[in-house]
Formats: C-alpha cells, structure tokens, sequence
C-alpha cells in the first residue's frame, strides 16, 4: 500500500511540475515525414537526417515544485550539424495538438533557412527567424501564436530573484516579438530558460561565441527516428574488485543500480537484452580501464589473411578518385581496387532447393530471347518475296502502268539492346542471421544464382561482382563473371565461395562498375547494387561522407548513361537511400528471405 501511495505521489507531483499537456502530445515519429518534406521543400540540405534531440542539461532557476519532483534539469531541444537535424522527439507544451504540431513544423522552416555569418547564439536566431519570415510571409501568423503561448511558458520577469535574471529574461522576450531589435543577451551566472521557438548549438562543435546554453562536451552520432542515439555523461572510476562482495559493505554506503553498474567490457562482449534500457535509465555512465584480467586475451582484428590463404589477385590494383563533400573536390588516386579472383571455387551445380524455381525462371526468362522476323516487300533483301513476285506477274499480265517494285524480304532480330552488371555487398554485416537457418550471405548467394540462370536463358548480356574493404587502400573487388565469360558451373562455383568480410566503401566499388559498363556498346546499361546496409568502412567513411561520397557516384553513373538501382534488406534504407539513389531507383525487401524470388522480377521490372 505504501509502495502504491508513494508512486500515485510521485506521478501526481511529476505531472504538476512538468506543466504539460499530454493529452495533446504530438511525436515526432508521426510527424517525420511532413516534417521531411517541408525541411527539404524549403531548401534544407537534403543530405541532414531527421533524429530525435536527446536532452541536454541546463542550469535554470527552478521553483519549489520543480525541485520536489526533480524536473526540468533537462530539456529537449532542436538543433543541427552536418549530418543531423535534430528534433524533440515529444511536443506536449501547448493546449492544443494543432499548435504543438505548428511548433515541429516552425522549428523545421526555422532548420532550413541558411547558417547566419554571426557566431553568437542570440544574434542568429533572431537573424534566422527574420529570414524566415520574409522569405515565407505564410509563417507569420503561425510564428504570432507559438510566440503567445511560449511566453506563457516562460517565467515572468517578475518572478526571478535577481535583477539580472529579470533583465535577460526581458531581453528574451522582446528579441521573440520583435526579432532582431535585440543584441546582446545579458549574463546572469545560470541558464536562461530554453527558447524552444529557436535553435541551440550544436554539442561539440566549439564554434558559437558568448554565453554556453546546456551541455557542450559531447559528440554526435548520426541515427534515425527508429533508433535513438543519445549522449550520456561519463566519467572514469578506478578498477571495480569483482572478487568483493557487495556485504562487505556498509548498507548506507551502496552503490544504488542508477549509479554504479561495473560492466567489465573487456573482458565480457556478450549481449545484453536489456543494456539500452539500463543505460536510459542512467545519468552517469562510468567506466573503468581495468585490464588485469584480459591482458592475455588474444584480439582478433578484421586484418587481411596471409597470401597463400587469400583470393587470387588480378592486377597490382586500380587507383581511384574519391569525393571528399567537405571541400567539394575529388582526391585524385585516393582508393586502390584490387580485383579479386576466388582460389579454392571449384565448379558447382544449381543447388537442389533453387532447381525447381531455376527452371521457372528459364522457361520465363526464355520468351525474352531474340527471335527471327521477316519483312516482306523490300527494295532490297535476304531473298525473293514470293507473294509479291507473283503480284508483280499479275500486274504486268493486266497491263497496269504502276508495278511495285518492291520484289525482296529480309530478316532481322529483335535483340534486346541492353547489358546488366550485378553488384553485391558482401561485407562482415551480411554473415548475420536472418532466421535459423540462413545468413544474409546465403540468400544473397541464391539470388544472383537465380538471377544469373534467368539471365542466361534471356541472353542478355551480364556481369556479376561481388566487393568489401579495409580501409581505402585496400578495396577488394571479387570477379565472379564479367560479359565475356558464359554463365556455366565455374562461375557457379564463385558464387557460392563468396564469404563475408570487410567493410563497405561503396563509392569506389560502384566508379569500377561505371568503367565497365562504359566501354559497352548496347543502349540501355543497367548497374544493379544488391547490399544489406549503408556505406561505411574504417577511416572516416562513415555518416556523411560515406554517403555523400556514394552519392557523387551514382551521379557519375547517370552522367555515363548508366542507370543504377539499388536492392537492399536494411530497414532503415528508408533514411538514406532517396537521397543516395532517388525516390525511384531502389527497393527495400522488407523479408530478406525473399530476396532470391524479388531479384528477377525486379530485373524483369526495370528491363520491360
């Protein structure tokens, strides 16, 4: 009964001092796609993702209520970088779910208008939210209610203690009604209490000048609105003593579970179930560097196998350019490419669980082929046209003035002009299980051996690779077919060699594939990207520049005439892959067993 009062209290004190209306919350998960939409329409970078903003601390003057319940130390707040916009991941502020749906569609045309030149907080805003309001007249009434009921949100100058804080505070409300009369923010020794109308600094990035707003210490990574990745304040402790027990302790000197959880990483790389919901339930992380007792422990590292145990190598290796999105230039020969020949594949049959759907798929696939048509009544041709020889007698035995002339026929084929160069992901991420039997690389091996027997019966001209890498000076480049070899148990055999490894640097991977198709003399050339996940490799290819990177590439690939579509299993592609490829030229394949059956009829798809 106690326990139940004490949590009633609790919940009871905690909903008074938030001040907030949950029965009109809006979150950002249902708001994300208009909120994607309207950020982008008005010229936002399209490149930033929409993530949700983790709370930051601020040192505000807070009321007794706040302090009882133990509220408002952190806020959620909007902010960007070069990879995120960022946004409060619930809005419950206003009276009304119109308005705090108005307050995520202000602070996304508020992301989008242009960095200002100033570097102080205060100056900026105001410099932005006067953009905004020019460029769109449209949001100024709505600009007008958020500003109302923020500063009904706001204390009022008259109740803060000290006169300095009741002189920032009304410096603040006049910069909100009337932008850009205000320009300087007077210091008090605390926090302001946040603007949620305006953008904050992005943590980490050391650039903004004047007074520091909230946490400034950490750094960002990217995510999306499926995955929250949130800072968390950390700090080292000495070595815990697993050997000592928790009863040699006094009581009232125990560590609490939200204080001190001694997780030796080092020497325990299992999962957890439910570690992610233990670390948001933290302020603290700590973390010690005890390593005692794995000093013997052997580190396996994703290094590149000796010669004689690695695949063949084609080649000393193609050197390559690399877009660097920072500077907006290329590094001229910044990857090497090895072509890579498998060693050990030793020529194979259609695995007996793909034969029935092989067969299909050929007798399919084989209507495709080029067939034989005759054109009757030509000038000049293959042979006689008998029909029109006879008609010609006929003519010339009535005496007509007129006789066709046209006495031949001649055949042509109805090729299809088109080459398809196949390209798989096979890094380390597609050694994982998709159910108990099969690996990512499995059904990734059955798809292109379907996709491969189906392309063989139609005749068209393909290619099949397959890459990976270390770092950019090692870009591995798997040959399993190129457009001069036919389709026959030796390239089989390569497909099903192929092993997981590596990383995934994209760019350089699909620029190889564009010199290919390039020298092809057919019309339509096709480059079809079959992965499992997005760009990323060891030196810095990650987040936006291995995006953006990957991006350039599939431009170069338009340039040339080449239409690239990408196939891919990773659930958060949604984030991503518009951006990279466009709206129309990639597919999530939301079951990944799928994959074999849903690769021929994309083909056929993308072809007809």
């Amino acid at each position: 009964m106690e326990e139940w009062v004490g949590y009633k209290w609790h919940e009871y004190i905690t909903r008074q001092a938030l001040g907030e209306f949950p029965e009109y919350a809006v979150t950002l998960k249902d708001e994300a796609r208009v909120l994607g939409i309207l950020f982008r329409a008005l010229g936002g970078d399209p490149a930033l993702s929409l993530v949700t903003a983790e709370p930051r601390h601020f040192r505000v003057r807070r009321r007794f209520l706040h302090k009882l319940a133990g509220t408002h130390r952190k806020f959620e707040l909007a902010w960007r970088d070069d990879q995120n916009l960022r946004l409060p991941e619930r809005i419950a502020l206003f009276p009304s779910a119109t308005l705090n749906r108005e307050l995520y569609l202000w602070l996304a045309a508020l992301a989008a208008s242009p960095e200002p030149d100033s570097n102080d907080w205060f100056q900026a805003n105001q410099a932005m939210v006067q953009g905004v309001l020019e460029r769109w007249p449209g949001l100024e009434a709505v600009y007008q209610r958020l500003v109302s009921e923020a500063l009904r949100w706001r204390p009022t100058p008259e109740s803060l203690p000290s006169q300095a804080e009741s002189r920032r505070e009304q410096v603040i409300r006049q910069a909100l009604i009337h932008p850009g009369s205000a320009t300087v923010l007077p210091d008090a020794g605390t926090d302001p209490w946040p603007v949620i109308l305006w953008l904050y600094p992005a943590l980490g990035n050391g650039k903004t000048s004047g007074q520091a707003f909230g946490d400034e210490d950490n750094q960002s990574r990217p995510g999306g609105l499926s995955k929250k990745h949130k800072r968390r304040q950390a700090e080292r402790v000495e070595s815990f003593d697993r050997d000592q027990g928790l009863m040699l302790f006094r009581l009232e000197s125990l560590f609490s579970w939200a204080e001190f959880i001694p997780v030796d990483r080092a020497g325990d790389d299992t999962e957890e179930d439910d570690a992610e919901s233990v670390a948001d339930d933290m302020d603290m992380i700590s973390v010690s560097s005890d390593r005692r007792e794995t000093s013997s422990s052997i580190k396996f590292d994703l290094d590149l196998p000796s010669e004689e145990n690695d695949d063949l190598r084609l080649g000393p290796g193609i050197h390559l350019p690399e877009w660097d999105w920072r500077s907006q230039s290329y590094r001229e020969k910044f990857c090497c490419l090895q072509p890579m020949l498998a060693r050990d594949a030793q020529p194979g049959e259609l695995p007996q669980h793909l034969r029935r759907t092989g067969k299909r798929l050929q007798r399919q696939f084989s209507a495709l082929k080029p067939l034989r048509q005759w054109q009757n009544r030509q000038t000049e041709g293959d042979e006689l046209d008998l029909d029109a020889c006879l008609e010609r007698a006929v003519q010339h035995r009535q005496g007509r003035g007129e006789i066709d002339q046209k006495l031949f026929r001649r055949c042509l084929q109805s090729q299809r002009d088109l080459a398809c160069l196949v390209l798989a992901d096979i890094s380390l991420s597609t050694e994982t299980h998709i159910n108990n039997q099969q690996r990512v690389i499995d059904v990734a091996q059955d798809g292109l051996l379907l996709l491969s027997e189906a392309l063989q019966a139609s005749r068209d001209p393909f290619a099949v690779f397959a890459f990976s890498s270390r770092r950019r000076d090692h870009i591995r480049f798997h040959h399993i077919k190129s457009f001069e070899e036919s389709y026959n148990s030796t390239i089989r055999g390569r497909i099903q060699a192929l092993e997981p490894g590596y990383y995934t640097r994209m760019g350089a991977a699909i620029r190889q594939s564009i010199n290919l198709l390039k020298v092809r003399h057919e019309h339509q050339k096709i480059l079809l990207l079959l992965t499992d996940g997005k760009p990323n490799d060891l030196d810095l290819y990650e987040g936006r520049y291995g995006i953006e990177d990957t991006r350039m590439a599939v431009q170069e690939a338009h340039k040339a005439g080449i239409t690239p579509f990408c196939v891919t299993i990773d659930d958060e592609a949604s984030d991503y892959l518009p951006y990279i490829f466009g709206s129309n030229h990639f597919v999530v394949i939301r079951d990944p067993a799928q994959l074999p059956l849903q690769l021929p009829k994309l083909y056929l798809n993308l072809t007809q």
